[in-house]
């Protein structure tokens, strides 16, 4: 499979007559915008705004982050969600860099949601304070869930990527700055050399622990806990077949950019033919009985090893109950002979003096630690809000909390807040943008 990905980089972002991008300007038809928005009924009220780089905004509860693209010969740029299924991995895409689509409830947030700074202290807990932001602040008549910790967010996630699709069309019959190219040779048909490398398959656990269907993450618009280990090609992964999904701690999330950009699967192309031999990605799940966790990591490892892994790496979705699906994984893959490397964040507490993962065992000997959910983050109050700050403490935010019998509350009277690390919005880049290292004491 070929992959190429034609990539347009923004330099600076506004709202204009007309939705296009020119000499690294991308503007944006609002009015226009608005109307692929509201094609879903469920849709109540919605405005866009743009957030850049250092701006003193604050973004809370976000729920979701994407980037613009579109397939250049047509079909959806997420087959199996946007439209009709097809495969992915294949052929061109284009793709608008340095900028994502940020959706933000305007009222109502819940467990899975989050909260961007773009300037300040705040800024660099997050890789999208780094980036221009088209950002859709919204809100839905789904009252059912408006309450509930767990949400969906169905409609916003959806109209969030309608609107990845409808910005990312407008570079649809322009010329790239730059095209990246990623293409694997089967595994059979590699040459000798290529062979004689070590071997390295990238194994992913996106979360899949809610047996009630559209809280998962999804594969080609199928729901992940409906799913057995499946052996993917790493181009599946870059070009639109996994989606994001609405459930875990927002720190430990990947949204559908991080899939759509996973570095990890990036640095192991920039190795392939040099220092490693890539196989590709075994896509895995996260399960809630402890049979299905063992079934999964033994699929796993029969997979590697039949695919001829002599290392792996394992990274995980989450936290706390997906912790005995990481560790069963690695250690199935370690019975298997297979080395094995895993990354995630952990648990240790707000004093960093608890068990770090739920379950542990000496074979897991190699784990990269992406930081602690559970560090305690004071941030002063922000000129702009966008969204409801009252949403952090009040409807359950990991991460938030309306009152503390020693903290207090999470948001106080002047608008500073204090909370948990695991609210940040995809704070813990377990898929490879982190900035975070060890502090030696």
């Amino acid at each position: 499979m070929r992959l190429e990905i034609g990539n347009f980089y923004v330099k600076d972002m506004v709202f204009g007559a007309k939705t296009e991008f020119k000499d690294g300007l991308l503007t944006i038809n609002k009015e226009e915008a608005l109307r692929v928005v509201f094609e879903d009924e469920h849709i109540t009220e919605a405005d866009l705004y743009i957030v850049k780089p250092g701006d003193m905004v604050r973004l809370v509860p976000v729920k979701e982050a994407i980037e613009a693209r579109c397939r250049i010969g047509g079909g959806p740029v997420f087959p199996g969600v946007t439209g009709e299924l097809m495969q992915t991995g294949n052929g061109k895409i284009h793709a608008i860099k340095d900028s994502s689509i940020l959706v933000v409830g305007k009222h109502w947030g819940g467990f899975q949601d989050g909260l961007i700074d773009m300037g300040g202290e705040g800024a660099k807990y997050t890789y999208y304070s780094q980036l221009k932001n088209l950002v859709l602040v919204a809100d839905t008549d789904e009252d059912f869930e408006k309450r509930e910790q767990q949400k969906k967010n169905h409609a916003l996630r959806w109209a969030g990527m309608r609107l990845a699709e409808y910005v990312g069309k407008c570079v649809e019959n322009l010329e790239p700055e730059e095209t990246e190219v990623y293409e694997l040779e089967p595994i059979t048909k590699r040459s000798a050399e290529v062979n004689a490398l070590p071997s390295v398959v990238l194994v992913l656990q996106p979360q899949s622990q809610m047996e009630e269907l559209g809280y998962n993450d999804l594969v080609y618009g199928w729901d992940c806990n409906r799913m057995l280990p499946t052996f993917m090609h790493p181009n599946e992964v870059l070009d639109g077949a996994m989606i994001s999904g609405s459930f875990m701690p927002c720190s430990s999330k990947w949204s559908t950019y991080d899939f759509q950009n996973f570095p990890m699967i990036k640095r192991l192309y920039k190795e392939h033919g040099k220092t490693i031999n890539f196989l590709g990605v075994i896509m895995s799940n996260l399960n809630v009985a402890l049979d299905q966790k063992q079934r999964a990591a033994l699929f796993v490892a029969q997979m590697a090893k039949s695919l001829g892994a002599d290392s792996a790496i394992v990274a995980e979705e989450g936290y706390g109950n997906p912790d005995a699906d990481f560790i069963a994984c690695i250690v199935a893959m370690e019975d298997a002979g297979i080395k094995t490397v895993g990354l995630t964040n952990e648990c240790t507490g707000r004093d960093g003096a608890s068990q770090p993962l739920v379950a542990l065992d000496e074979k897991a000997n190699a784990i990269v630690s992406c930081g602690n959910v559970s560090e305690l983050i004071e941030l002063p109050p922000m000129e702009t809000v966008l969204g409801e700050l009252e949403s952090l403490a009040r409807d359950g935010l990991s991460g938030g909390w309306s009152n503390d019998a020693i903290l207090g509350p999470s948001v106080r009277e002047d608008g500073s807040i204090i909370m948990e690390n695991n609210a940040i919005f995809c704070g813990d880049m377990v898929v490879g943008w982190s900035t975070k290292t060890m502090k030696e004491f």
